[in-house]
């Protein structure tokens, strides 16, 4: 593995395998400089090819790609899953496919429990934690954590662990009034994760709105970005991409699987 992919520090059972890629160590070039693994954004489909093989080579299971819409479907991953399929979040119990999620500053969330038998990994913008009426991707993909039928033993959410990996930072991500409100409407201490930036322009928190989220759902171990300036993807260029920042960009990838 490229020795500057990012690997969780969490508690997380043996069988249980994460990373978080970083924009060295591909085939790509240009905006693109140089593992990009997004096929949506411009860059040679030779190269992105060449990334993805290159990814898949260090998992050791074959990466499930999304086609990401910031919104809230969770897709369930089994052998037979294809890439391309909509959704912003990916779900499994089984080995050979690894939850995948590709981002540019939005925040990459994975989780799993602590007796290893589930995985996801989530796209969390600020459209995609929001949701609509309160309910988001990170509670849609806790129903699929919940369903009563994976393997007839209790849910406890003190038993999830999350990883937060790295995205936009507070210091760089400004948003409109509109979205703090509706961050604020669903849970007014929300509104201590905003800090004014001018006339109607406020600054997210976008890490620290889903560890509440996550607080809110009785997730007890939050690993990962705490929202320092180290996890912000506008700040450093050479080792992230970010849309934000250059708006022609290539995407990292988050992963978790089973093994």
């Amino acid at each position: 593995m490229n020795p500057d992919w990012l690997q969780p520090d969490w508690p997380a059972p043996a069988r249980v395998k994460a990373l978080c890629t970083s924009r060295r160590g591909g085939a790509s070039s240009g905006a693109y400089d140089s593992f990009n693994l997004g096929d949506h954004v411009g860059d040679t489909p030779a190269a992105v090819a060449a990334n993805r093989a290159a990814l898949a080579r260090v998992l050791g299971v074959r990466p499930v790609f999304l086609s990401q819409v910031h919104g809230t479907e969770v897709l369930t991953l089994d052998a037979t899953s294809l890439d391309g399929q909509v959704a912003d979040a990916a779900f499994s119990q089984q080995t050979g496919v690894a939850c995948t999620i590709m981002v540019a500053d939005c925040l990459p969330v994975l989780l799993t429990d602590l007796q290893g038998r589930r995985v996801a990994a989530a796209h969390a913008g600020w459209r995609g934690l929001a949701g609509c009426n309160g309910i988001g991707i990170l509670e849609e993909t806790f129903k699929a954590f919940r369903a009563p039928a994976l393997d007839g033993i209790g849910f406890n959410a003190t038993e999830i662990i999350a990883w937060l990996g790295p995205c936009i930072g507070p210091q760089a991500f400004e948003v409109g009034a509109e979205v703090r409100q509706v961050f604020v409407d669903h849970d007014p201490a929300a509104a201590t994760l905003f800090a004014e930036a001018g006339p109607g322009k406020w600054r997210a928190d976008l890490a620290a709105l889903a560890r509440q989220r996550l607080a809110a759902l009785g997730v007890q171990q939050v690993f990962g970005n705490d929202s320092s300036p180290a996890w912000c993807t506008v700040s450093q260029p050479s080792r992230f991409f970010s849309h934000r920042r250059d708006r022609v960009s290539g995407r990292l990838a988050a992963c978790i699987w089973l093994v």
